[in-house]
């Protein structure tokens, strides 16, 4: 079994996924004035969903924190397009 795991680093400014503790991708973003832009995505091991749950992951704890999401990289982009209740929570 594959062990998935998102984090988030705010040093880096990025979300991070991990499969079996090895990095597996990462979605970079800017902060400013309770926006965050979401500017590029690297996922690796493409047809395993990581993109999604990294993703989905980082929106959620986003939309926890009461931020605005802007997504200007194509991937976030087109995940939240087929998922618009993950960002519409946090648009004001």
């Amino acid at each position: 079994m594959t062990d998935v795991s998102v984090s988030h680093n705010p040093d880096r400014s990025r979300y991070e996924v991990r499969v079996d503790g090895e990095p597996g991708g990462f979605a970079e973003y800017t902060l400013a004035d309770g926006v965050v832009t979401f500017t590029h995505t690297v996922v690796g091991m493409e047809g395993k969903g990581l993109g999604g749950k990294l993703v989905r992951h980082a929106l959620e704890d986003v939309r926890a924190k009461g931020l605005t999401v802007v997504a200007e990289c194509s991937f976030v982009r087109g995940y939240v397009e087929k998922h618009p209740e993950l960002i519409e929570a946090t648009d004001k």
